[in-house]
C-alpha cells in the first residue's frame, strides 16, 4: 500500500495507540470523581497538559482539550463573536477557509454578523495591506489558516500577528491542523490569541485535539454543563485521548526536527516529475507547505484518476475529506483564479514522514500509466 492522503488523515503511531490502550485500561474513572481512583485520572490530565504546554511553549491554563480541528475552530470563532457582538459583529476571514472555519463564519452571517472573506492570489495568499485595509472598529476577529489544505499555501501569520498586536480589541484566531509538525509556528509575543491543532494530522488519533487559548481571551462557552476545561469545554474529559494526544504531539515534534529536508526532497522530487507530465497542471505554490501538492489533469475525473490508483493501492485525494463528496469543483483552487477545469479535475497527494522515494517513484510511474490509459479510451 502506498498512502498520499496524510492531509485527510494519517496512520496513528503504534506508540499512541498504546498509551491511549494504557489510559483506557488503568485510569478509567472520571477525572471529577472525588475518589483516589477519579484523584489519580484527574492528575494525569493535568500533566498531559502540562506536557502539551512545554511542547507549545505556552502555559498550561492556555491548553484546552477538543475532538478535533471542527471543534476547536466552532470553539474559537463562535466563542469569540457570541462573547464580544456588543462591542462589534465583523470577522475577517479569507475565501480558502477549510470548511470548519468557512462555514463557521457564514453561519454568524445568519445571526447579524459581517464577515470579510478577504480573496487570495494565484499562490492561495492574502494581502497583508487588504487585510490590514479591512480592519473596522467594530472587528472583533480575524481568522486565517495557516496551511491550506489543498493546496499547501502559507499564510503570512507573522506579519498578520504584528497588525493583530496593532488592535488590541481584536482576537487573532490560527487554524494550524496543516502546518503542525511541518512549519513550526511561535505562539510568544505573536500576536495570536487562538490556534486549532489535531491529532489525527499528525499520527494521532481521530477525535483528539487542542485548542490553545491565551489567558486575555474570553470566550463564550459553546457547551454548558459541569465547568470542565475553564468552563469553555463542559463534558466528562477523554483523559486517553488527551495523553495519546501529547504522545503524538511529542513524536511529530522530534520527527519534525529531524526528517523535515526529507519530506521537502520528496515534495521536490513530486513537483518536478509531474512537470515533466504534458497533461498535468500544478496548482500548488512554488513556496507551499513541505507535505502538499496539488495538481490538475484536465479532462478526466478525479474520482475516476483515484479509482484507478486505488485498485493498485496507491491512494490519493481531490480536496479536503470534509467536503470532497460535494460538489466537484475545488473552492479553494477556484479562490486561486484558476479555470473550472483545472479546478474540476484537481488532486491532492500529501505526504508524512513515512512516505519513501521509492513509494513517490511508483506512483509517479502508476499515475502516467493511468493518464494515457484513460486518454487512449477518450479518443
Amino acid at each position: 500500500m502506498i498512502y498520499l492522503d496524510n492531509s485527510a488523515t494519517t496512520k496513528p503511531h503504534p506508540d499512541v495507540l498504546k498509551s491511549f490502550y494504557q489510559v483506557s485500561d488503568t485510569f478509567f474513572a472520571n477525572p471529577s470523581s472525588i475518589h483516589q481512583l477519579g484523584g489519580e485520572t484527574e492528575k494525569l490530565l493535568l500533566k498531559a497538559k502540562q506536557q502539551a504546554a512545554q511542547l507549545l511553549h505556552v502555559e498550561e491554563d492556555e491548553i484546552i482539550f477538543t475532538s478535533g480541528g471542527t471543534e476547536g475552530n466552532n470553539i474559537a470563532i463562535k466563542g469569540i463573536a457570541l462573547e464580544h457582538q456588543n462591542r462589534g459583529k465583523h470577522i475577517i476571514t479569507s475565501e480558502i477557509e477549510h470548511p470548519s472555519v468557512y462555514e463557521a463564519c457564514k453561519s454568524l452571517e445568519q445571526l447579524g454578523f459581517e464577515i470579510t472573506f478577504l480573496p487570495v492570489d494565484q499562490n492561495g495568499v492574502v494581502s497583508v495591506k487588504e487585510l490590514e485595509q479591512s480592519i473596522r472598529k467594530d472587528t472583533i476577529l480575524i481568522s486565517i489558516m495557516h496551511v491550506n489544505n489543498e493546496i499547501g499555501s502559507i499564510q503570512p501569520i507573522k506579519e498578520i500577528g504584528e497588525i493583530a498586536k496593532k488592535h488590541p480589541k481584536l482576537f487573532f484566531h490560527i487554524d494550524y491542523v496543516q502546518g503542525l509538525g511541518k512549519i513550526p509556528l511561535a505562539f510568544a509575543n505573536s500576536g495570536i490569541d487562538l490556534c486549532t491543532m489535531s491529532g489525527h494530522k499528525i499520527h494521532g488519533l481521530k477525535g483528539t485535539g487542542i485548542l490553545y487559548i491565551n489567558k486575555r481571551t474570553k470566550l463564550f462557552p459553546l457547551f454548558h454543563g459541569g465547568e470542565q476545561e475553564r468552563s469553555i469545554r463542559s463534558g466528562t474529559e477523554n483523559v486517553a485521548g488527551a495523553v495519546a494526544m501529547v504522545k503524538a504531539l511529542r513524536l511529530i515534534k522530534e520527527r519534525e526536527n529531524v526528517e523535515i529536508n526529507k519530506m521537502k526532497a520528496l515534495r521536490d522530487l513530486l513537483k518536478i516529475e509531474l512537470e515533466k507530465i504534458d497533461d498535468i497542471q500544478i496548482n500548488s505554490p512554488e513556496a507551499g507547505a513541505p507535505h502538499i501538492m496539488n495538481f490538475s489533469v484536465p479532462g478526466i475525473k478525479p474520482e475516476v484518476m483515484i479509482h484507478i490508483l486505488g485498485e493498485q493501492h496507491i491512494y490519493i485525494s481531490t480536496k479536503s475529506a470534509c467536503s470532497s463528496k460535494q460538489t466537484d469543483e475545488s473552492r479553494i483552487v477556484s479562490a486561486c483564479g484558476f479555470n473550472q477545469e483545472r479546478a474540476k479535475t484537481a488532486l491532492r497527494v500529501s505526504l508524512s514522514y513515512e512516505n519513501t522515494e521509492e513509494e513517490i517513484r511508483i506512483f509517479l510511474t502508476k499515475l502516467n500509466e493511468a493518464i494515457q490509459q484513460l486518454k487512449e479510451v477518450m479518443e
